[in-house]
């Protein structure tokens, strides 16, 4: 099991496949398992794919400390050190864009290009989800059980109608969650980190290329949040999927992929239009 040391924690860490690197971050209480099988394998044709788990995630160590994003983008900085890596493109979803965020803004010279996915720029900006949502995503999970956990956070992952059709699917995603599951207090550090997040201010300050993919049915991360994104960073495309949840490369998987890779292979002043 890879692991090295990065800041005042050992990070587990896969390497697939060669070429210029992508870094791909996870989001709240997720690690390297969470991938999507099929995503992995394209980007890692194509790019020296690096997933790994957060700190507090997986197989990641877990300091009983207090955290920030800006924390979890050091510590993705570290890795980059870690691996020999000077600058890579970075992908990151949920809280892991608010992680390529920071990582971005605080190590510009470190990103090629960006892709942030199902994701918002925090403070009072962001566009929050219903109440009985936030209350399920920032309630306790002491005593909670990993599957009991992946059971409650399903409905706001997948639309009802891909959980019904896709019995098969959903049973290999729980499998995955279930090989390294957060552990409660850990998951509460996490949130908190993410209530401290703001970046609202600083998104005119991102020189890169930007993607930006948001799904229209994400109740978890409410659509309006991608496109506060897309309009605030200088020059940065949006992609908005018409039957995608909080878990965009569902169930449009080939286009999220060929979408995602067709950006990173274009030359840095080609401009890619618009997609709604």
């Amino acid at each position: 099991m890879p692991t090295v040391k990065v800041n005042d924690i050992n990070m587990y860490y896969e390497i697939h496949g060669d070429g210029f690197p992508l870094v791909m971050i996870m989001g709240l209480s997720a690690n390297a398992d969470w991938w999507t099988p099929d995503l992995i394998e394209q980007c890692s044709r194509n790019y020296k794919t690096v997933i790994f788990d957060n700190r507090d995630a997986g197989r990641t160590d877990k300091p009983e400390i207090n955290y920030s994003i800006k924390m979890f983008a050091d510590d993705t900085a570290g890795l980059m050190d870690a691996l020999n890596i000077e600058r890579a493109h970075v992908l990151g979803v949920s809280m892991g864009g608010m992680i390529a965020q920071e990582l971005v803004l605080n190590y510009p010279e470190k990103v090629e290009k960006i892709v942030l996915g199902c994701t918002h720029c925090g403070g009072s900006k962001q566009v929050l989800p219903s109440q009985d949502t936030l209350e399920q995503l920032t309630g306790s999970m002491e005593g909670v059980s990993p599957e009991e956990m992946f059971q409650a956070f399903l409905p706001y992952l997948y639309t009802e109608e891909f959980i019904k059709n896709n019995p098969e699917l959903i049973e290999s995603v729980k499998q995955r969650v279930l090989i390294a599951p957060i552990p409660a207090d850990a998951y509460q550090r996490q949130i908190n980190a993410i209530m401290g997040f703001n970046s609202y201010r600083r998104l005119k300050n991102i020189e890169v290329p930007t993607l930006v993919i948001h799904g229209k049915r994400d109740i978890l991360v409410p659509t309006e949040n991608g496109e506060i994104l897309a309009e605030k960073i200088p020059g940065a495309q949006l992609l908005l999927l018409d039957n995608a949840a909080h878990m965009y490369d569902q169930p449009d998987t080939d286009k999220v992929i060929s979408t995602t890779l067709e950006f990173l292979k274009a030359p840095i002043d080609r401009v890619i239009e618009e997609v709604v």
